[in-house]
């Protein structure tokens, strides 16, 4: 299979349609569409480090979560961050192809991989109409803030959690990986005692009481890095003969 017929399968399986109208990803960087895809490296962002790697190590194709290129490129120079990387991989010959929030919204991305490694049932979407890319669902029994603040360490790696203690027991679940503030009325109106994302603002957090809602901000890359995995398992399900390989995109620490 070559990039543009692997993405053309990608964008079958991911449809534009579910993407916001703010987002921009797809076909990233493309040398050559009919170059053959043996090698791919799958990350939640292509960072300098990715790109090296996938250089160095003779990968044909990145797939990634965040888009390569979000906000338009002024000039392709090599002074400018996103543009070195677009050069470099043109250069050598890498493609690279990205889903942001249409891979957030469709079945059995971004947000349903969180709610099924949390271990949630009945989960439907929620969100505003049009962007409904968040996931409510329910726990098998409740658990304490605490309690599920660990199982969230448990599955996302993450080193800690924000937490904004409404003083309820944790059982309707809202989820939304990557920065969520937005989302947060929506998350409250679709009847959730608690919300999970990757970033909330302060005040959001420190409110929670007032809001009627337990708050947890367990990181952007923490909470999205899990379908990479699933990314994995979808290139695989295309074509067999694919090596495929993750790479951990996280350059932020906690100290």
């Amino acid at each position: 299979m070559n990039v543009g017929e692997l993405y053309a399968k990608l964008e079958e399986r991911i449809p534009r349609s579910l993407s916001c109208e703010w987002d921009n990803d797809g076909l990233m960087c493309c040398p050559d569409p009919a170059a053959p895809v043996r090698r791919v490296l799958v990350a939640l962002d292509i960072t300098a480090g990715v790109a090296d790697r996938a250089i160095a190590g003779g990968y044909d194709l990145i797939v990634s979560h965040h888009p390569l290129v979000f906000r338009p490129l002024r000039a392709a120079e090599p002074g400018d961050p996103v543009a070195a990387k677009v050069i470099r991989l043109l250069r050598a010959g890498v493609s690279a192809m990205s889903f942001h929030t249409r891979l957030d919204a469709v079945c059995g991305g971004v947000n349903d991989t969180l709610a099924a490694a949390l271990g949630l049932t009945e989960v439907t979407p929620f969100g505003p109409q049009g962007e409904a890319i968040g996931r409510l669902g329910v726990l098998p029994a409740a658990m304490t803030l605490s309690e599920f603040a660990a199982r969230v360490r448990q599955v996302t790696g993450a080193p800690g959690v924000l937490a904004g203690d409404a003083g309820l027991p944790v059982r309707r679940v809202a989820v939304l990986g990557g920065s969520g503030s937005d989302e947060l009325p929506a998350a409250r109106a679709a009847g959730a005692d608690t919300y999970l994302t990757g970033e909330l603002a302060y005040h959001h957090l420190s409110e929670a009481p007032e809001r009627g809602m337990n708050l947890l901000a367990a990181g952007h890359f923490y909470t999205e890095n899990p379908v990479c995995q699933t990314l994995r398992q979808m290139l695989a399900g295309l074509d067999g003969s694919l090596c495929i390989d993750l790479a951990d995109s996280n350059t932020v620490r906690v100290l």
